[in-house]
């Protein structure tokens, strides 16, 4: 629709537009989704994920009782501890335990480090394509750390919370959440190409049309006679 030069979008029109394709677009969904999919079973290797985590306590060798002061350092440290878990030493030695391959900053790559808040609590997390070797990597670098942070910081009691186990869920990738985002994509994509087909056409499709482009008042419409009837 085009009123003083500026043209109007019809939305009733086109969501109708929209409607009429909905098997087009309902296919056009499906068939992304069943390409990420297929990409991510078939193609894309599964990669594992395993976690240990630590606790650090500060405690006077002649007091036994852990102490608000004790509690509040830790939790300060936390930080320090992820810098000493990624060292250079730490990282070599894990490497020399498990037989890898690797460069430090590729094993780096693997690794993510986290603290919840508040906690003294340190989670060494591995990421790898070998379960196993997920887990073992893990538990190698938890045991050196472990010494590092004792030596460096002078902490008295390192308790290890829970040990890495190998994983028997991927942690990636996710093919369900996937294959949703490629539904809604192909969904997003094939609605957006018929309303900018729809916007970009200017053709005469409906009576309100000529009223609109040719600015006169339509007095009638002959009506669409079918196939194979004739006029009395």
């Amino acid at each position: 629709m085009i009123n003083n030069g500026i043209e109007e979008i019809d939305l009733t029109f086109l969501i109708k537009k929209i409607w009429n394709k909905k098997i087009i677009i309902v296919a056009t969904s499906l068939f992304f989704a069943a390409i990420m999919v297929s990409y991510n079973i078939f193609i894309t290797k599964p990669t594992y994920k395993s976690t240990t985590k630590i606790y650090a306590v500060n405690q006077n060798e002649k007091e036994k009782t852990l102490t608000v002061q004790d509690i509040q350092i830790g939790t300060n440290l936390v930080k320090d501890y992820q810098q000493i878990i990624l060292s250079s030493d730490v990282l070599e030695e894990t490497i020399t335990k498990n037989n890898l391959n690797i460069s430090q900053k590729s094993l780096a790559n693997k690794i993510e480090i986290t603290a919840p808040k508040d906690t003294r609590v340190v989670e060494i997390i591995v990421e790898d394509k070998d379960a196993n070797k997920a887990s073992d990597i893990a538990n190698s670098l938890r045991e050196s750390s472990i010494k590092k942070i004792k030596s460096i910081t002078k902490i008295n009691e390192i308790t290890t919370i829970e040990e890495a186990k190998p994983s028997n869920v991927p942690a990636s990738p996710n093919v369900k959440r996937n294959g949703v985002i490629a539904f809604i994509f192909g969904l997003v994509l094939s609605i957006s190409i018929i309303v900018i087909r729809e916007i970009l056409d200017d053709k005469v499709k409906r009576p309100e049309d000529i009223e609109d482009v040719l600015d006169m008042i339509l007095l009638g419409v002959i009506p669409k006679q079918e196939k194979g009837k004739n006029n009395d």
